[in-house]
C-alpha cells in the first residue's frame, strides 16, 4: 500500500505530514464547529493509515499528532510546573447588590465601561501553552503559582488544538480555560461505575478534575472530556480587548464560547444573568455562574490586582435550584454487588424543569446525619444539575409525633443480615449465591456487549430463565439447550437458537473480557485489560499476592482486596471450573514470535519507566521467546527495574542473585540477540555486564517528584 512512499524519505514525510493536516481539520470540523464533512470511517481510515506511517518511521515523530489523541497507557508521573502567569481565582458573589457594587466601583473609577460576561464553566482549570502555533505544554491550576504538567492527558481532549490554524497568534502565548465532562460522559461513566460496582461521582467537576489526573492518557481518552477555553495571557498579545482576542481565539481553532457577549450597563449584565439562570439548564455541560469582565486590557492594567484576585473581574454565582416536598417512603435497592442503595420516593415535584419523584439518599451515615425521617418536607436538589437528592429538612414542618429513621438491618430481598465493611460507606448484604437481585445482576453484567457479548438475552429474559429454574449462576449459561427455551414465553425455535449459538460463540470472548464479565468488584473493563496483559492467565491473577495485584497498573489496595476476597469464595472457584470446562478463555492470546533472542530467559517487569510502559515491556519480552513472571524466585533470570521499585522486590532479588537490568539494556538484549551488552568499569578498564546496583536503584526510588495524582 505504501510502496511508493518507502522508496524516498521525502515523500514519506510529506505524506506524513499531509496526513496529520487532514485530521487536525476534520477533527476541528467535527468537534468543535459541529460540522463534519466526512463520515467517522473515513476519518477512522486516514487515522490508521497514519498510525501505520508513524509506527514504521518513528524518525518523524510529533508528540502533538493526531494519533496522540487515543491516548497511551505509558505511566507516568506528574511534574510540578511554575505557571508563567499566576493563575489568580476570583472573587465570587450570591448576590446582586454586591455585584452592582462591584460594577459601581469600576464606574467610578473609570467611568462608563465596556464589559464581557461570560458562563462559568463548572470544570477544572488548565493553562496551556503554544509555541509557533503547537501545543508546548498544559499545567493545571495547583496552587496558582504551580500546577502539574498534564500534557500527555490533554493531547487525547479533541476540541483541544494541537495546532494552530491562520498565522497571525504570537510565536509564544497562554490561554486558559476549563476542562469539562459534558453531562452525556458523566453519565455513561456513573452508568459503567454502578455495573462494575464501584462508588457512583458526585459531579461532572469532580469527574473531569480526577480525569484529568489519571496516571494513563488512554483512560482519559475514553473518558470524553471537553475544554472551553476563555481568557489569553501572554507580552504581545494582538488585540487591546478581551473580546477581539477571544475572537482571534476562535480563528486559530480553539473552543471558545457563543455565548459570551459585551455589555455597555448594569441592566445588561442583569439580563444576561437572568437569562442563562434559566437557560443553563438545556446546555449539554455544568455551569454553576456568570463571569463579568472589564472587556479593555488597558482598563485592567489600571484596575490591578488584590493578593488573590484581579480587580477587573468578578464571579456571579448561581443559587442551586431547590424544591420542597413530602418524603413519602424509602425504598432500598440492591445492586450486583450486594450493595444496599436507600430511594426517597417523594411528592411529585416540579425541578429544573422536570418531574422528580424519587432521589437518592446515598447510605445510612447520610441520612443520619440530616436526620431525614418519613412524613418529612424535604428539600430537594440536582446534584451536578443531574443527580436528584435531598439537601436539607424543613424542621418547623415536622409533625410532633415523628421519630427517628431506623436503617435496615437485613437484606430486603433475602433477610440475610447487613455487613458494613471498613471504609466503605454503604451497607452489604453478604448472601451473593442465594440473593436474587446480586444473582440476577451478576449474569446479565456477565452477558453484556464489553463483556461476554451474548446476544438476545435481555433483562427480562435472564429473569425468564432465573424463575424457570434454568439459571442460577453464569455457568449455567453453558448448560443450556435450544429445546428448554423455545417453550418460554416471548420465545420459539428461531430466538433460543439464536441465544445458543451466541453463548457458544462466547468461548471465543478474549481472557480481558472474561475477567471482566465475572463481575469481581471494583474490576471494571480497564482494570480488567491491565490485570490481563500484566498476568497473562486467570491463574496468575488467581494465585497473586496483595502487593503483586498492586504490581498491574490502574490497580489499588482496595482493588487488590477485592480480587482476593473473590477468588477465596469457594462458590466462585466452583463456577470458573465450570466455566474453564465450557472453553472459556483464561489466558492472554499470544502472538507470533519477532525472534527468539530471549528463549529460555525468565523476567519480572517492575517500576517506572520512561520510554514504555510496563505492559509494552512484558509484550517485547513475548514477542522475541521470553517468559514473563509475576514475582521474584530462584527461576527468574532478570529483574527489569525501572524508578521506584518496591525496597522488597529489590531486597530479595539481591538476595537470590537476580540480575538487575534497565530498561536500555532489555532493549539492548534484543538487538543483540540476547546477549547482554558490557559496558567499561571506568576505575580498572575491565568490561562486565552493569545493571544498576541495589543502593544505586534505592537511591533513585528516594529523589524527584513524590506528588502523586489524586485518583478516584
Amino acid at each position: 500500500m505504501y510502496f511508493y512512499v518507502r522508496n524516498n524519505k521525502g515523500m514519506i514525510r510529506e505524506k506524513i505530514e499531509e496526513l496529520r493536516r487532514t485530521l487536525d481539520y476534520h477533527n476541528h470540523k467535527y468537534y468543535v464547529e459541529n460540522s463534519p464533512e466526512i463520515s467517522d470511517r473515513e476519518f477512522d481510515v486516514l487515522m490508521r493509515e497514519l498510525q501505520e506511517l508513524e509506527a514504521a518511521h518513528p524518525e518523524y515523530a510529533d508528540p502533538n499528532s493526531p494519533t496522540a489523541r487515543v491516548g497511551s497507557d505509558l505511566t507516568t508521573e506528574f511534574q510540578s510546573v511554575e505557571h508563567r502567569f499566576p493563575m489568580l481565582s476570583l472573587g465570587n458573589t450570591y448576590s446582586l447588590d454586591e455585584l452592582h457594587e462591584f460594577i459601581g466601583r469600576i464606574e467610578k473609577e473609570l467611568g462608563q465601561t465596556e464589559f464581557v460576561c461570560e458562563l462559568k464553566f463548572d470544570g477544572t482549570a488548565i493553562s496551556l501553552t503554544y509555541e509557533h502555533g503547537a501545543l508546548l505544554r498544559a499545567v493545571t491550576r495547583g496552587d496558582g503559582t504551580r500546577g502539574d504538567d498534564v500534557t500527555a492527558n490533554i493531547r487525547t481532549i479533541r476540541t483541544i488544538p494541537l495546532h494552530l490554524q491562520g498565522g497571525d497568534y504570537p510565536d509564544f502565548f497562554e490561554i486558559r480555560g476549563e476542562v469539562l465532562m459534558p453531562y452525556a460522559s458523566f453519565d455513561r461513566l456513573n452508568r459503567e461505575r454502578e455495573e462494575n460496582g464501584e462508588p457512583l461521582l458526585a459531579n461532572p467537576r469532580n469527574a473531569a478534575a480526577g480525569t484529568l489526573k489519571q496516571q494513563s492518557s488512554a483512560v482519559v481518552a475514553q473518558r470524553g472530556l471537553d475544554c472551553t477555553l476563555y481568557q489569553l495571557a501572554g507580552d504581545d498579545l494582538p488585540c487591546t480587548t478581551h473580546w477581539e482576542c477571544m475572537r482571534k481565539a476562535s480563528e486559530w481553532g480553539f473552543n471558545v464560547s457563543d455565548k459570551m457577549r459585551i455589555c455597555r450597563s448594569q441592566a445588561e449584565i442583569d439580563d444576561y444573568i437572568a437569562f442563562w439562570d434559566e437557560e443553563r439548564r438545556k446546555l449539554p455541560f455544568a455551569t454553576d455562574g456568570v463571569v463579568i469582565k472589564v472587556n479593555s486590557y488597558t482598563l485592567r492594567r489600571e484596575l490591578g490586582f488584590t493578593a488573590k484576585a484581579p480587580r477587573w473581574a468578578v464571579a456571579f454565582k448561581f443559587k442551586a435550584e431547590q424544591a420542597l416536598t413530602r418524603l413519602e417512603s424509602v425504598d432500598f435497592q440492591v445492586g450486583r454487588t450486594g450493595a444496599i442503595t436507600p430511594v426517597a420516593n417523594l411528592d411529585p415535584v416540579q425541578l429544573a424543569g422536570t418531574t422528580v419523584k424519587r432521589a437518592t439518599l446515598h447510605n445510612a451515615e447520610q441520612i443520619a446525619l440530616l436526620d431525614i425521617r418519613v412524613g418529612d418536607m424535604v428539600y430537594v436538589e440536582k446534584g451536578g444539575e443531574i443527580i436528584p437528592k435531598i439537601t436539607g429538612v424543613d424542621l418547623a414542618a415536622r409533625p410532633a409525633d415523628s421519630r427517628p429513621f431506623q436503617y435496615i438491618t437485613r437484606c430486603p430481598e433475602c433477610g440475610t443480615p447487613l455487613v458494613k465493611y471498613e471504609g466503605e460507606s454503604k451497607h452489604y448484604c453478604p448472601n451473593q449465591s442465594h440473593c436474587r437481585p446480586q444473582i440476577l445482576g451478576r449474569i446479565i453484567h456477565f452477558i453484556r456487549r464489553k463483556a461476554m457479548d451474548i446476544e438476545g438475552l435481555g433483562e427480562e429474559t435472564v429473569e425468564l430463565l432465573f424463575e424457570n429454574g434454568l439459571l442460577h449462576d453464569i455457568a449455567d449459561l453453558y448448560d443450556l439447550r435450544a429445546e428448554q427455551l423455545a417453550c418460554l414465553p416471548r420465545l420459539g425455535e428461531k430466538s433460543a437458537e439464536n441465544i445458543i449459538r451466541s453463548i457458544r460463540g462466547s468461548v471465543e470472548v478474549p481472557f480481558q473480557r472474561v475477567l471482566f464479565a465475572l463481575g469481581i468488584r471494583f474490576v471494571g473493563e480497564t482494570t480488567a485489560k491491565y490485570l490481563a496483559a500484566h498476568f497473562r492467565t486467570l491463574d496468575a491473577v488467581m494465585h497473586a499476592t496483595r502487593e503483586e495485584l498492586i504490581e498491574a497498573d490502574e490497580v489499588g489496595g482496595k482493588i487488590a482486596d477485592a480480587i482476593i476476597d473473590y477468588f477465596a469464595d469457594a462458590e466462585n472457584l466452583r463456577i470458573i471450573e465450570r466455566l474453564r470446562k465450557a472453553g472459556l478463555q483464561t489466558e492472554a492470546a499470544h502472538k507470533a514470535l519477532e525472534s527468539e533472542s530471549l528463549a529460555g530467559k525468565n523476567f519480572v517487569i517492575t517500576g517506572r519507566f520512561s520510554g514504555h510502559s510496563r505492559d509494552e515491556l512484558k509484550e517485547l519480552i513475548e514477542a522475541h521467546g521470553g517468559k514473563n513472571l509475576a514475582a521474584v524466585s530462584a527461576n527468574v533470570d532478570f529483574l527489569v527495574a525501572g524508578e521506584k521499585i518496591g525496597p522488597a522486590k529489590l531486597q530479595k532479588a539481591t538476595k537470590l542473585g537476580v540480575r538487575l537490568i534497565s530498561e536500555e539494556e532489555l532493549l539492548a538484549m534484543i538487538a543483540s540477540g540476547g546477549t547482554l551488552p558490557v559496558t567499561e568499569n571506568a576505575s580498572d578498564g575491565n568490561t562486565s555486564a552493569a545493571p544498576p546496583s541495589a543502593q544505586e536503584t534505592t537511591d533513585k526510588t528516594d529523589g524527584g517528584n513524590t506528588e502523586q495524582g489524586s485518583l478516584f
